[in-house]
């Protein structure tokens, strides 16, 4: 487990407005790089709570002023209102300036019978004007991208994941996903490839195929649990394949000082012997002065093949703040603590 989720010397503090470095890029087969912090934009289509378009667009000038400069999102958020909403903002922006990625495997189709009800089957609260339909096929795939160009307004995407192919068929969508991937790349229309999902088998497949350039770990590299340490991270370093964290606060537990016993974990309650675990890192966090939040965004980027962060909101002050936390410099002593009270991997643990 210590293979890679500590440094040996103390590292230095994150600029989350500093942009991609050019001389890192996600793989030896992509020449994109990433930001550290990124704004997740599920919230923009209107996940959990509806939004107006003026609000979605403070939301995305809040993330701009804090330096953020790469932005996820996916037709799945909201049916294409997030996808929509964020073309709408960032083709006010230079285009050399942002990355911008989004997700295939999931094709909108008309439904006119759900325009009278809300999306909430999955937390969206959008008119089910659409309905999803799972395509990870070749033309699946090409038809996705060219419709999420269409609904950004945008000439291209930097990266494009496989969103969740395990909740369909992940044997058969892995495999011509990743090839259709493949072909866009080679095409010049996407400028790396991934796969996104909250399943620590289909990530691991998706790092041993070596044909991916990252991987967007969501939940399951938190610093609440690690489960991706077991398999995943050392696939991905044997392979050269990047990750991308998300879900860093585990829905809701880690994402305040003091974590009670209604906090939220996985979009439902937490686990007592869960609740437990944080609540003894929150303490340790206090120890030193340093809010559990900033802990919880910056402990991944301490694992080797982490390259970048996606935090979403739909509160400006919450971006701007997540963004503070970024950059907040963490004594290092704070993760030999951690370490040694067993609570998260590290060289104190055998």
């Amino acid at each position: 487990m210590s293979s890679a989720a500590e440094p040996t010397e103390p590292a230095a503090p994150i600029d989350p407005t500093a942009p991609a470095d050019p001389t890192a890029p996600l793989s030896p087969r992509s020449t994109l790089a990433l930001p550290a912090l990124g704004y997740g934009a599920a919230n923009i289509g209107n996940l959990h709570r509806a939004l107006t378009d003026e609000q979605a667009h403070e939301v995305l000038e809040a993330a701009w002023e804090a330096g953020i400069r790469y932005f996820d999102t996916a037709p799945h958020y909201g049916l294409g209102w997030s996808e929509r909403r964020l073309g709408d903002f960032l083709r006010t922006r230079p285009r050399a300036e942002y990355v911008v990625s989004t997700k295939a495997g999931r094709l909108l189709v008309p439904d006119p019978d759900g325009a009278d009800r809300l999306d909430l089957d999955h937390d969206f609260h959008v008119p089910a004007a659409s309905r999803r339909q799972w395509d990870f096929s070749a033309d699946g795939v090409r038809r996705s991208l060219e419709e999420s160009l269409e609904r950004m307004g945008l000439d291209r995407v930097d990266l494009l994941y496989l969103h969740d192919p395990e909740r369909h068929d992940l044997d058969r969508d892995l495999e011509t996903g990743t090839a259709a991937l493949a072909t866009l790349k080679d095409e010049g229309l996407i400028g790396a490839s991934g796969l996104g999902s909250m399943s620590t088998a289909a990530l691991e497949r998706g790092a041993r195929g070596g044909g991916l350039d990252v991987l967007m770990v969501a939940g399951r590299l938190t610093l609440a649990e690690q489960p991706a340490l077991a398999a995943v991270v050392p696939e991905c370093s044997r392979t050269g394949t990047a990750i991308v964290t998300a879900s860093v606060f585990n829905s809701g537990i880690l994402a305040s000082d003091d974590p009670g016993a209604d906090a939220r974990y996985e979009y439902g309650a937490v686990p007592p012997e869960l609740l437990a675990r944080v609540r003894r890192i929150a303490a340790i966090c206090r120890e030193f002065g340093v809010p559990l939040p900033a802990a919880a965004l910056q402990y991944t980027r301490r694992v080797g093949p982490v390259v970048s962060v996606v935090a979403g909101s739909s509160r400006p002050e919450q971006i701007r703040q997540n963004a503070e936390w970024m950059a907040l410099a963490i004594p290092e002593e704070l993760w030999g603590a951690l370490a040694e009270q067993r609570l998260v991997p590290g060289p104190a643990v055998p």
